[in-house]
This record gives C-alpha cells, sequence and structure tokens, in this order.
C-alpha cells in the first residue's frame, strides 16, 4: 500500500512517520483492497492544548473513508482515527458480503 504523508507548517520527524505507516499498515488485515492513503498533519495556531490534528484519507477499490481527529500529540490522535477507520473499513465490508 501507497502511504503519503504531509506536514503542513512544520517537519515531522522519522519517529513519528513510522509510527503513523505502522498503524496504516495494520489496517489492511481488515480489506484486502486497500489502494492508497494520504496522511495530513496539521499543527493549529491556537491557545488549546489540543491543537494537533490527523486527517486520514484510506482509498478502497469504489470508495474511500476520511476520519480527522484532534488531541493532544500526533500519536493519540493517529490512535482515535485509525481506530474509527477499523470501524468504518469492518462495517463496508460487512455490507459488501452481504450483498
Amino acid at each position: 500500500m501507497n502511504t503519503q504523508i504531509q506536514a503542513i507548517h512544520f517537519k515531522a520527524d522519522k519517529k513519528l512517520i513510522d509510527f503513523i505507516e505502522n498503524k496504516i499498515t495494520k489496517l489492511e488485515t481488515f480489506h484486502d483492497g486497500i489502494i492508497d492513503a494520504q496522511v495530513f498533519l496539521k499543527l493549529e495556531n491556537t491557545q488549546i492544548k489540543e491543537n494537533k490534528t490527523i486527517e486520514i484519507k484510506i482509498n478502497i477499490k469504489q470508495t474511500s473513508f476520511i476520519q480527522t481527529e484532534t488531541s493532544l500529540t500526533f500519536e493519540a490522535a493517529t490512535d482515535l482515527a485509525i481506530e474509527s477507520l477499523k470501524k468504518q473499513i469492518k462495517r463496508y465490508k460487512g455490507k459488501i458480503e452481504d450483498r
């Protein structure tokens, strides 16, 4: 699976990129038709401590899933987004198998 990670307004370190890629590759266990993933990391300029936003877009053969999460750290936001994407992919796969 091809994964593109873009950090907006900052430079992401190798450790963060590896963490995100590892989490996204685990999604392939739920659906083998995943084509690619696009990840956008944004650092919001606000007074709130929860200012790290991640947006993950997963493309599957005939559809795509997008999940956006904001948290204190990019790792926590990634975990929340991946959990939501797992649920979406499982639900989609269940609908496909019912047909």
